[in-house]
């Protein structure tokens, strides 16, 4: 027996979130004894990439590397995945919460008689049942689910976890699937990437800015501060809607939620909208010359000033430490 992960890739390298996922998955088997935790890559993908998931917690890596697989068509990865739940007699599977992973766990859930719960942010409390513990509301509050079944999926939130960056590589292992031309009765047309060094999903530090900015020819002063930090850049949604920055940077309720272990918010008022797609940030940082601005009663931090005056000050500083 074994806790399977359903591991999730780009640009050849493995996503930050299913290797959160994979150590998650690690100390629920510490926590279980449910044994060795393998997780199942699917597509084209470096043995040496997958390997290095062992760090974080993995024994062995299954690779399915048919080509077909690497469009992310979600009725061939559920097929695939549940082929890899059913040959390591896994009882539980473990991934990130992504749109990808969203779509694959409702159909594994079918497929497999599963129970599913996502968002989850500790490991679950097995004294007296299977309870799981996961973020509702946007963030807002918590709830306890009951799992009965035998099988069992959970969806892990972003940086709901420690990533765990000492283990030993992983035996990765050539794994073959059986697909049926219906499950790629849906195609995938086209694929519009966001652009960027960092992108939004898997950032740790986030730069995002508001009308405070007064217009795109501003956004310079924002992308050195996320250079220096290491971060990808944001914006509210009224800044995408005039033009000022690409949609996929639109960060909030309507746009991306995102979760980083920091967020800087520059020239933005804080409207609930926004709130709802950060408010799970593990420390919010706010600029702006309004001190009645909403976002300071969501901040950890607050600095009342211009933030043509403020960022620059703040960059320089952080070169100097960092």
């Amino acid at each position: 027996m074994s806790i399977l992960v359903y591991i999730e890739h780009a640009e050849g390298k493995v996503k930050k979130t299913s290797l959160e996922a994979v150590s998650f998955a690690n100390a629920l088997s510490a926590k279980t004894g449910e044994g060795d935790v393998v997780a199942v890559a699917l597509g084209s993908i470096d043995a040496s990439e997958l390997a290095s998931v062992g760090k974080a917690g993995a024994a062995k890596v299954l690779h399915a590397s048919d080509a077909r697989l690497n469009d992310g068509v979600i009725l061939a990865h559920a097929e695939a995945v549940a082929q890899a739940f059913s040959s390591t007699g896994a009882k539980t599977l473990v991934l990130a919460k992504s749109s990808l992973g969203d779509a694959v766990a409702a159909r594994l859930a079918v497929k497999l008689n599963a129970g599913l719960v996502s968002n989850v942010v500790e490991l679950p409390n097995t004294t007296s049942g299977y309870l799981v513990k996961r973020s509702i509301y946007t963030g807002k509050a918590f709830a306890e689910t009951s799992v009965t079944t035998e099988n069992k999926i959970l969806a892990i939130k972003k940086n709901a976890v420690d990533l765990k960056t000492d283990g030993a590589d992983a035996v990765v292992e050539n794994f073959s699937v059986t697909l049926a031309d219906a499950d790629f009765a849906s195609k995938i047309t086209s694929t519009e990437r966001a652009t960027g060094e960092i992108l939004l999903p898997e950032a740790d530090i986030v730069v995002s800015g508001g009308r405070g900015m007064k217009g795109p020819e501003n956004w310079g002063m924002l992308e050195e501060m996320a250079k220096v930090l290491g971060a990808a850049t944001g914006c509210s949604k009224p800044v995408s809607d005039i033009g000022w920055r690409p949609h996929h940077e639109h960060v909030g309720q309507t746009g991306v939620k995102v979760a980083p272990s920091l967020y800087i918010a520059v020239g933005i008022s804080g409207a609930i909208q926004h709130l709802a797609g950060v408010n799970s940030s593990k420390c919010i940082v706010v600029v702006n010359k309004d001190p009645e601005a909403p976002f300071f009663k969501a901040a950890d931090y607050g600095i009342v000033g211009d933030a043509f005056e403020v960022v620059p000050k703040l960059t320089e500083a952080l070169k100097a430490e960092l």
